[in-house]
């Protein structure tokens, strides 16, 4: 089962990154700016559309509440330790987590069904400081619609989904670092 899901959040990042460089391309030979929404490949909600709340136990055992970090910009990410995408991006996510923490931004990582002596040494190995959570049920994933991993969500201090990225992305990239300085300012 593990080797089908993997096989399943490897080709969706290359299909997605062959279709991101065949738009930067695109978008270079046209000598035109693009937008760090749409060169990330980032999709936005047509409505305003409020995050599914959820209390899930961090590795310790301590709950964490999605509506406890409300008025917060909350980058909402769910992945699983066999899954290579997700190792990959999650670097990224770290060195965004530690740049604007202190503005208000959380990175949150909603493991899917592994448990905490699974997870525990893929942190520890990746030295990541921003939350985990462990969703042991499959309960919160299936409430986001997340069929493959990684997918990560950004949650808006009104506690509305802003966008959603399916696949992995470089977290670190300048259109990356730019649209999160941008989010970060905004004081909606």
């Amino acid at each position: 089962m593990n080797s089908q899901r993997c096989r399943r959040c490897a080709s969706a990042p290359l299909l997605l990154g062959a279709a991101l460089l065949f738009a930067s391309l695109s978008a270079a030979a046209a000598g035109t700016a693009t937008d760090p929404m749409q060169a990330l490949g980032l999709r936005a909600p047509n409505e305003a559309v409020a995050a599914p709340e959820f209390s899930l136990s961090d590795l310790t055992g301590k709950k964490v509440q999605l509506k406890a970090l409300r008025g917060k910009l909350v980058f909402l990410n769910f992945f699983a330790t066999w899954c290579g995408p997700c190792r990959e991006e999650m670097p990224g996510m770290e060195r965004l987590f530690r740049m604007h923490q202190d503005k208000g931004f959380v990175v949150l990582a909603v493991n899917m069904e592994e448990s905490a002596k699974t997870v525990r040494p893929f942190i520890q190995q990746l030295k990541l400081s921003f939350p985990i959570v462990l969703d042991t049920e499959g309960a919160v994933t299936r409430d986001y619609g997340v069929r493959a991993l990684p997918v990560s969500f950004l949650i808006g201090r009104d506690g509305n989904i802003r966008w959603r990225a399916i696949g992995g992305r470089d977290w670190e990239s300048a259109e990356a670092r730019q649209l999160f300085a941008q989010l970060v300012a905004e004081k909606k």
